[in-house]
């Protein structure tokens, strides 16, 4: 029982965690229509940035500043590069945010060198604020959930209640008309890129002490942050949400109980299959849970018709 909660509490803040780093992308492309290929580099940045300032600043100024310098970085990608580009297709969009990814790995391995970076929790997270039994709940694990959370309803009164919002939803679907009523089109999609990299790059800020900051993190991170939008849905806030939450669970679960597959598959004891740990599968559980939504619903779990 006290696996099975430790594993649920870590469970839901590497959901939580996931979804940060999701909604961005999710953002920019129910909007843009653009997969930014760049998305997880931003993350790995955020991760550096945040290193370096909480040394000189302290964390609380690098958790404000390391997300504002990501989405001046991604105002100017959008609008000086990005921008020139959309006109040739899809194609171009992806090649160049790919590009893109490449020259900010390089410029953090440059920077700050190839191997991980001392990046701690910081003193006043670095306690546990619940214990029942040999169940303790971290205090940056909560901190982690509470940042979450709370992106979550400032993104559903923005997208709901402001006029930006509604300036940003009437242009999903009539950006000509949005345009034509006088709106700065070009201006509200350089807003929306440049929210997309500061929220990839608060996740790279908050994840970066809980795992490791180094450059391979955005392998590690990238392929799991695409299965994540497409099983919620592509453009969906509320799927990706659900599909974090899913796969933080599932690869949590797995690697916390530890069970072998012999007696799940009721397989014979002396196979070799047999003795396979669950744990063993759980980087792969993501997208086997792909391929199972793909399969039986091709739009994801709240994907829109077309």
């Amino acid at each position: 029982m006290d696996v099975l909660l430790v594993s649920l509490v870590n469970g839901l803040s590497y959901g939580l965690l996931l979804f940060l780093l999701c909604s961005g992308l999710t953002l920019i492309y129910s909007l843009m229509g653009v997969l930014n290929f760049a998305h997880a580099a931003f993350y790995v940045l955020g991760a550096y940035l945040a290193y370096s300032l909480s040394q000189f600043l302290g964390f609380a100024w690098a958790l404000v500043l390391a997300p504002a310098l990501a989405a001046v970085g991604g105002a100017l990608f959008e609008s000086q590069l990005l921008r020139r580009v959309r006109t040739q297709g899809h194609v171009a969009e992806m090649l160049v945010t790919f590009g893109l990814s490449l020259v900010l790995l390089e410029a953090v391995q440059l920077v700050w060198g190839t191997g991980p970076v001392n990046y701690r929790v910081p003193a006043q997270f670095d306690g546990v604020i619940w214990r029942v039994g040999e169940v303790a709940l971290p205090a940056y694990r909560v901190f982690i959930m509470a940042v979450a959370l709370l992106v979550l309803l400032a993104l559903a009164a923005w997208l709901r209640l402001s006029s930006v919002g509604l300036v940003i939803k009437a242009a999903l679907t009539h950006p000509q008309m949005v345009q034509a009523l006088g709106h700065n089109l070009p201006r509200v999609l350089t807003s929306v890129f440049a929210l997309g990299c500061a929220l990839a790059a608060l996740a790279g800020v908050l994840g970066g002490n809980a795992f490791v900051t180094e450059p391979g993190m955005a392998s590690t991170i990238g392929s799991v942050l695409f299965v994540v939008i497409v099983v919620g849905g592509l453009g969906s806030l509320v799927g990706a949400l659900l599909a974090s939450l899913l796969i933080g669970l599932l690869q949590t679960l797995a690697v916390g109980l530890d069970v072998k597959l012999g007696p799940l598959l009721g397989l014979p004891a002396g196979s070799e299959m047999a003795q396979i740990a669950l744990s063993q599968l759980a980087p792969l559980l993501p997208f086997a849970l792909m391929v199972l939504v793909l399969l039986l619903r091709p739009r994801g779990l709240l994907g829109q018709r077309a």
